[in-house]
């Protein structure tokens, strides 16, 4: 998507237009938290914080909360499905 904007400018005070593209990236998060885990996993908020407190989930303190990478998201998911199959 282009935008056309309108700047001064700064010697002449003139109008210079220039083209801004804006993109459509998707930032794809470094860590989630217990919350986003639990929507992701389609759990209840008590049952994902239990996981991650039991360390059945793995999880790094971050100030005052847990922050949970994405491949320890799928290392639990590996794991439960291992279980299964066993």
């Amino acid at each position: 998507m282009t935008v056309r904007s309108q700047a001064r400018g700064q010697r002449t005070g003139a109008p210079l237009e220039r083209d801004v593209h804006l993109s459509s990236a998707v930032i794809t998060p470094r860590w989630y938290t217990i919350e986003q885990v639990a929507v992701m996993l389609g759990y209840g908020l008590t049952k994902t914080k239990y996981l991650v407190h039991s360390g059945r989930i793995r999880s790094v303190k971050d100030g005052g909360s847990r922050r949970i990478l994405p491949e320890w998201v799928d290392d639990y998911i590996r794991q439960r499905v291992e279980d299964q199959s066993a």
